[in-house]
């Protein structure tokens, strides 16, 4: 079984708890075929400094050294209406234009601190997009090779299946 199988059963099991459109991106489907929203490459690098906040770099690599700014672009794209589309990086513009309001400068331009009071502002102000940011994020890092070999332990070629396990201390949660 590959990851991306695994994924999707666990997924079912979970009683959807990643949304519909996601899991159809992980498993590289397209399901919106209508005309799409153009992306710049100052939307992009936005998308990739926001996801860097959520999962940022610590003793792994972080959302933007996974990339997962590309898996969001895609993901968007190929699964969401148009008008989610439009939604979406309304969203991600608000959030540039509150950081532009309330430190004078871009998100992008702005320190660590000030981003990560920015992000948990948008969860009060912009929840919808927020939820949306976070879960396009989670489940583009952990299913990027980054993600399911740093920061997950991973094991291309499993042994025996072991239901239950101990973990040892500071052992990190195995990748699907």
């Amino acid at each position: 079984m590959n990851r991306r199988d695994a994924l999707q059963h666990v997924a079912i099991l979970l009683g959807g708890a990643i949304s519909a459109p996601v899991m159809a991106g992980v498993m590289g489907e397209k399901t919106y075929t209508g005309e799409s929203l153009r992306v710049t490459l100052d939307q992009e690098s936005l998308l990739a400094e926001v996801a860097d906040i959520i999962i940022p770099t610590t003793n792994t690599p972080g959302a933007k050294a996974a990339g997962v700014e590309k898996f969001i672009v895609r993901v968007v794209r190929d699964c969401y209406t148009k008008e989610e589309q439009k939604s979406f990086y309304e969203g991600l513009s608000k959030l540039d234009a509150d950081s532009k309001t309330k430190f004078g400068k871009g998100f992008s331009d702005l320190d660590t601190s000030q981003k990560n009071e920015m992000v948990k502002q948008t969860t009060v102000d912009n929840k919808p997009f927020f939820l949306k940011m976070k879960e396009l994020t989670v489940t583009g890092y952990f299913t990027s090779e980054i993600g399911a070999t740093k920061a997950l332990e991973y094991l291309p070629i499993p042994g025996r299946f072991e239901g239950c396990v101990p973990l040892k201390h500071g052992q990190k949660a195995w990748a699907l």
